[in-house]
């Protein structure tokens, strides 16, 4: 299978000039309802039992924990054409020198990091990604996380989300003032203990596992260490009462029944959370690149922190930016139509709108070209390693 597999990616590679071309692939969620705002068919976002599309996932290779759904949910799949589908992370396993590089393969099995867009009608539930070590606990991988916010789309009925806790309740002593809400699991007031950030489109957060955060409507793109376990803390959202298991989903039955709802508080990070300058030290505003091109602008738009990094490149009708990277990298086309490596993309068309730079394309010179009438608006992403210049951490 790995050769037929690294036969299939290798020809794929060659037909598309080093670049692989990616099917969409859409998740439901069941917890909040959707916004609306991924360009399907109306009646298409409401999936039933399995909830509501909520999420579009992004050359993907994590499945998505989900109770109810197809047992490939939150996989992306090579958009190859006839014949045999085959899902990136099948493609990474068989073929990870041909797609990632060989220096880069030897040592990371994949690209290590997931993006998302995430499309919510109402505000998701206080929650929580476990550190390292919980996550260890259950085996998995901790869920540090950054959003931006994608521009010239409606933000939704509540843009803005709540990160952390008061200063105060950070502090020795206080912390179990949290617990009460988790244990009586009847109401959304643990939001009183938390602070709300307005979300601004063309800006973003960083939030690291182990920081409390309920977040907002507005459009996001998100991208994160590919991970998809959490703990949720608030009991009631959009007026429905949520099974009190979302808070122990991702704890082992000997932590709950020795712990209860106190194990969870040991996942909090309280310095982090309790920050007095939290919104100076995780905010990100976009962060032009030296050395942009006539025409071009590219910015870093996930940068503080080594997990992940990503750029905005927006090019204006009739121009072309030279592109070089330092290793693989996926686009996300927002907006505009163009050529990328000689590939043809356009935003809003989820049929050839995202993409995987292979390798050896990346990190040689490469055009980038507007063939429209508006500007082409591509979101670059990258995994761990690739970007170790990139702005450092607060």
């Amino acid at each position: 299978m790995t050769a037929s597999i690294g036969h299939a990616v290798e020809q794929a590679l060659s037909e598309h000039n080093g670049v692989l071309p990616l099917e969409p692939a859409w998740v439901a969620r069941d917890v909040v309802p959707a916004g609306h705002r991924l360009g399907l068919p109306e009646d298409a976002y409401d999936v039933g039992e399995r909830g509501w599309i909520t999420e579009r996932w992004l050359a993907s290779t994590t499945q998505a924990d989900n109770h109810v759904g197809p047992p490939d949910e939150g996989l992306s799949y090579l958009a190859l054409g006839g014949g045999a589908r085959v899902t990136l992370r099948d493609a990474l396993a068989g073929a990870g020198p041909l797609i990632m590089g060989a220096a880069y393969a030897a040592e990371h099995t994949s690209l290590e990091r997931l993006a998302k867009v995430l499309d919510y009608g109402e505000r998701i539930p206080f929650h929580i990604h476990p550190r390292a070590e919980h996550a260890a606990l259950v085996g998995r991988k901790p869920k540090e996380e950054s959003y931006y916010f994608l521009p010239g789309v409606d933000t939704g009925p509540h843009p803005e989300t709540f990160f952390g806790v008061h200063p105060s309740v950070a502090e020795e002593g206080n912390r179990e003032l949290l617990l009460p809400y988790l244990i009586d699991w009847n109401s959304d007031l643990i939001l009183r203990h938390s602070r709300a950030y307005l979300l601004v489109p063309d800006e973003g957060f960083h939030v690291p596992a182990g920081i409390l955060h309920a977040p907002g409507t507005a459009l996001t793109f998100e991208l994160q260490e590919d991970s998809d376990t959490a703990s949720i803390f608030q009991a009631i959202i959009a007026r429905k009462l949520l099974p009190k298991d979302m808070l122990f989903k991702d704890v082992r039955p000997e932590d709950r029944q020795r712990y209860g709802e106190r194990f969870l508080l040991s996942w909090v990070d309280w310095p982090l959370n309790g920050d007095t300058a939290f919104y100076e030290h995780r905010h990100l505003d976009p962060l032009l690149i030296a050395g942009t091109q006539p025409g071009c602008e590219e910015h870093w738009i996930f940068y503080n922190s080594s997990k992940f990094s990503g750029k905005k490149l927006v090019v204006q009708p009739g121009r072309s930016f030279s592109s070089v990277e330092a290793g693989v990298y996926c686009v996300f086309v927002w907006r505009g139509a163009g050529t990328i490596a000689g590939h043809a993309v356009k935003g809003g068309d989820p049929a050839c709108d995202e993409l995987l730079v292979g390798h050896d394309v990346a990190t040689r010179p490469h055009t980038v070209t507007n063939t429209g009438t508006d500007d082409l608006f591509v979101i670059k992403y990258f995994g761990p390693g690739i970007n170790p210049e990139v702005p450092p951490e607060s």
